[in-house]
Parts: C-alpha cells; structure tokens; sequence
C-alpha cells in the first residue's frame, strides 16, 4: 500500500465522505462551555538524550529502597530478586499481559503458567491452582464467593486480624453479590478458636484466616479447620508464601482455598503494583476457581501441548454459572514468580524463610532490650511483629524516614485501638548492621 500524504485536500475529502464541512462540526455535541479553547501549554521538543536527563531528574524526587533501609512490611515486602527474574521474563515469548487464547500462538506463556500453577500446588499442598489473580485482595475475594457458590449460603465469617485491605476489597465484592460479611474479633494479635466458633454457624459459607496474619502473628490454623468444617463452610487460609519455605502448607491441615500475594516471589515493590493473587483449590472446587487455568495435553501426533482448559467463563457456559473473567491477567508477575520458586528451589526457599525467622526475632529482642519500647503481643511470629511505642508512632516513622530508614507501618491507621503500634517487618535482605540502626534511631525518637 502506498503511503498517501494528508494534504489539506485529503482532509476535505475525507471530511465531506463522512458527511461534515469541517473538523469543528465533529465536536458540535460537547458543550461550548466546556471545550478546549486554548493551545495546549506543552514545552518545546526534546531530543531522545534530553528527556532521558529530565525523567531521571524527576526519578530522584521518589524515594525507594535503594535509597532507604526498609522495615516496612505491611503485605508488602523487600526481599531479594535474584538476577535470573528479570533476565527470563524479558524474553519476547513471555514479555506480555494479555490471555493467551490462541494456543497455537501462545506455548511459551502457557507452558509458564502450567509450572507456575504447578510450582504453587507444590508450596501450597493443594490439587489445583490458576494463573493468578490480580492481586492477595482479590483473591481473598473470590475465594468467599465460590464458597458462597459451592455450599448456596450467603455469610462469611473473615477474621479481623486478615489484612484490612483485604478485608475491605472482601465488602466490596460481597455487596454487590448480596453476602453477609461476619467479623471475627482477634484477642493477642490472634484469632481465638473460641472467638471463631461463637461468629460460625451452619449458615457460614466460609472461614478466612491468614497465617502468618496481619500483625505476623502465627494462627491456630488447626483448630480453625475444625470449627469451619464441623459447621460445613469451607476453610479459606490467606499465606505469605515465603513463609512456606519454613511453616507447614495450607493443605496438610485441611485448606480448602490457599490465597495470598505473590509479590514477594521475585517481583518489586514498584510503587503498590502490579502483583499478582496466588489462588489454588481441592479438586471439590475447581470447577469453580475463577480466572485462567492452563492444562497439558498432547496433539494428534502425540507431542506434548498446553491449553486454557476447564473454562468458565460467560462466552462458554450460562452467565449466572460463570465465574469471575480475568483477561488482561498478571501472567509476566506470575513468570516472575516462577523463575523466582525454580531458582531458589525447595532448599533455597527454607533458607529464606530461616533468615527471616531468625533476624526478625533478633531485631525483636533486640528492640524490647531497650526497655522504652515492648512487643504488643506474646504470641510466635514469623518475620513481621508489632511494637509499643512511648511516642507516637507516625512521629518515629517521620523523622527515621529523615535518617534514610523506613521504620514500619503504624498500625493506627487501620487499627484505632493499636494507635500506639508500629509494624515492624525483616526481610532476608536486613543486615546486623541495618537492625542495629534501626533500634539506635528508636532510641533516638524518645
């Protein structure tokens, strides 16, 4: 096809073949009040070396953990991505975010969700998983609503010590599929058994738990199965899948969902997002599991492929029976993933989650050693805790910002009755050195 010039003729034509006299007439339906009718206040051109200098100069305005020591946790964390993340998934095969319908097309990102999916069964302990969910929020989500779908009840019972964002996005979702949403108080920075049986009843579609939860505190995930099950809901356990690499998986102690974010298996923190929402079943329920999940099969002439299978979604199947559609997915989040699990292997991950474990707690002992400063509960952690403060806990997270060193969430802002509670979270990534700054610039803020 041969390139024709738009010449002012070209735009007459063009204009009259779609029936107007001018551009102007294009717009006759936007209020005169409300049109444009100015130049646009745009600086000169720039050449490709000038922008390069400008963006740079309005990067050094953001701070990151580059710049900062991060204590800083709350869901989110700073944990180590090994140099073979970021080299596999910018391959041209896997570089991209939309499903991949056209198997034919699309082996190279189906087979990575397959292991992906694969590689969370195995962390997990479960039958089944998908290819991800937008984020840990949405995940918890739609866990309560196939377990609304799976048993034909309406309430959930979420304990209040599962991340209150989580718990927010849970409302949200509930609300607009008419589900009661049933709080479960926590007591110690935990969820009693008791306090759980006394908000279930056989009305409850599904108990949600996280574990470690928000406050890094380890739940009594057995007895919570107990009670779920005895009363016919479903046992949903939020998990931080580092966390796996030391604690025993969701399904040895009879999950039937395992949700979470994923963002701490080899993705950045990149400013919120994007992440991705780990999300794997029991057999019972996967034909109910929204979002994509990949199946291997083999062609007529025997040769392994890989297929978007058991499909759910409202151009397949009646649309009250469909299940939640995630196209534009997080798939490159969920290679990242991957990569991340099949670099550090099973011997790779425990030792993460050791070095966790073991520098969370130094920076715990070391912090209650100061005497001004408590843990604000008595119960394990694995490797975030909470931390009194005698001084107001926005303040020290203010000026220890100033000393380069993101101190942690203060957990007023979700929790009013802990607005005297700092969360502290240590990562793998947390040197001697580093938790000793953190305890003198405490000490500091008194």
């Amino acid at each position: 096809m041969n390139y024709i010039p738009h010449t002012e003729e070209d735009r007459r034509r063009m204009l009259h073949a779609i029936g107007v006299g001018s551009v102007e007439e294009l717009f006759d339906d936007i209020p005169d009040e409300v049109r444009f009718k100015r130049q646009l206040d745009l600086p000169e051109g720039m050449s490709e070396l000038e922008v390069q200098r400008l963006l740079y100069e309005l990067s050094k305005k953001n701070g990151n953990v580059n710049d900062y020591v991060c204590f800083l946790g709350a869901g989110v964390y700073d944990h180590y991505i090994p140099a073979t993340v970021d080299h596999v998934i910018s391959r041209s095969e896997l570089y991209t975010a939309y499903t991949p319908y056209q198997p034919e097309i699309s082996q190279a990102v189906l087979q990575m969700i397959y292991e992906y999916q694969t590689a969370i069964c195995e962390i997990t302990g479960m039958d089944a998983s998908n290819a991800s969910h937008y984020d840990g929020a949405t995940s918890v989500a739609e866990a309560a609503i196939i377990s609304c779908m799976h048993t034909g009840r309406r309430k959930v019972a979420v304990s209040s010590a599962v991340h209150p964002e989580y718990r927010a996005t849970l409302r949200t979702y509930a609300h607009g599929h008419g589900i009661d949403v049933i709080e479960i108080p926590c007591t110690g920075g935990v969820t009693p058994p008791d306090g759980i049986e006394a908000c279930v009843a056989d009305d409850v579609a599904a108990v949600i738990l996280q574990n470690p939860n928000f406050f890094g505190c380890i739940e009594d995930v057995e007895a919570a199965e107990k009670v779920a099950h005895s009363h016919g809901a479903l046992y949903t356990v939020v998990v931080d899948p580092i966390s796996l690499g030391v604690m025993a998986p969701p399904g040895s102690y009879g999950a039937d969902i395992v949700v979470g974010e994923g963002q701490s298996l080899g993705n950045p923190l990149s400013f919120g997002g994007p992440y991705l929402g780990i999300f794997a079943v029991r057999e019972k329920v996967l034909r109910r599991m929204p979002g994509r999940l990949v199946g291997m099969t083999v062609d007529n002439r025997g040769q392994r492929g890989f297929v978007l299978t058991l499909q759910a979604r409202e151009q397949h199947i009646r649309r009250e029976k469909a299940t939640s559609s995630i196209c534009s997915n997080e798939a490159l989040c969920a290679a990242a993933a991957l990569v991340y699990l099949s670099t550090m292997g099973k011997q790779g991950l425990r030792e993460v989650g050791e070095m966790c474990l073991s520098k969370a707690h130094y920076a715990a002992q070391r912090i209650a050693a100061t005497g001004a400063f408590s843990l604000a509960f008595g119960a394990p952690f694995f490797k975030e805790f909470a931390v009194r403060c005698p001084v107001d806990p926005e303040k020290i997270v203010e000026k220890m910002a100033e000393q380069g060193i993101l101190a942690g969430y203060p957990l007023g802002r979700a929790y009013p009755e802990l607005g005297d509670c700092l969360l502290i979270a240590v990562t793998e990534k947390r040197t001697r050195q580093e938790i000793d700054r953190l305890v003198a610039g405490l000490e500091g803020c008194l």
